[in-house]
């Protein structure tokens, strides 16, 4: 489980409309509900939002967020106009919460973004640029962004809901040895590829910084530290045996630069990889 609350692979929304609104208080609109997700951007105005019987002020950048059955209707004064962007989708599901619903029922519908403010509205601009094109491709294109948004609107919001998930880890479904355990065995195969502390966490769906501290915990060093000594201890056993080249050997244990790795080497043996090898094949 990812530490948004959900699962990437079946993260996979069905977009049902993607539009732009403008309404004056001349526009009638009864409070209505959706059987799917609906997220209003404001991007101009504000006006009084009435969400299941609450009312809400909602201005410029606010996102309003109703979740399927939330009624949920506007009221514009005399001479008031507000756009808004509308975004339906359908076929989420997020951890702890109902099919479909992006908030529990106890998070104030109306959120303004703090972190992400920028990011969503950069979002928007290209969800207008890519429709007005038209171009192969778009509706693809469309979707990537719609994703995005929910992301950020889940960045916001998702902690707030679930203070447990902070950390990205659900002590009931973990065992931190198993966890070091994967990752120690995961480096021993893949120590001569790339591998970055990013790349882990993607695969088990854990915060790098929550990696970090539990593997210190179990072996009183970082991963990376582990992985160094891993290819170093490779690469001893390749300068002892063959007639590799330092450029080889530094490559076949998942270093492109020669340099880096000799440094390294003397660091961690107290002698370059070159003069190692030499006083091997002279033991030899």
């Amino acid at each position: 489980m990812g530490e948004l609350g959900i699962i990437p692979d079946d993260f996979n929304p069905k977009i049902f409309y993607i539009l732009n609104r403008k309404f004056s208080d001349k526009c009638t609109e009864k409070t209505h509900a959706h059987d799917f997700l609906s997220l209003i951007y404001v991007l101009s105005s504000s006006c009084i939002y009435h969400i299941n019987n609450h009312d809400y002020v909602a201005k410029k950048g606010d996102i309003i967020i109703c979740n399927p059955g939330i009624s949920h209707g506007r009221t514009l004064y005399e001479g008031q106009e507000v756009s808004e962007f509308h975004l339906g989708v359908n076929d989420i599901q997020i951890k702890n919460l109902p099919k479909n619903c992006l908030i529990a029922p106890h998070i104030t519908p109306v959120i303004q973004l703090a972190k992400y403010e920028s990011d969503f509205f950069k979002c928007y601009t290209e969800i207008l640029r890519h429709q007005e094109k038209n171009e192969p491709g778009f509706d693809l294109l469309l979707k990537c962004l719609v994703m995005k948004m929910l992301v950020m609107v889940l960045k916001e919001t998702y902690f707030k809901q679930h203070p447990q998930a902070a950390n990205g880890f659900e002590f009931e479904t973990y065992d931190k040895t198993t966890i070091v355990n994967t990752i120690v065995d995961y480096m021993d195969e893949n120590y001569m590829h790339t591998i970055s502390l990013d790349k882990i966490s993607r695969n088990l769906y854990l915060s790098p910084v929550y990696i970090s501290k539990i593997f210190k915990e179990e072996t009183g060093e970082s991963p990376i530290n582990h992985l160094i000594k891993v290819r170093l201890a490779k690469a001893r056993e390749i300068l002892q045996q063959s007639s590799l080249s330092i450029k080889e050997v530094a490559k076949s244990v998942g270093y492109e630069d020669p340099y880096y790795f000799s440094k390294l080497f003397k660091k961690y043996y107290g002698t370059s990889p070159l003069k190692f090898k030499q006083n091997s094949e002279k033991n030899a």
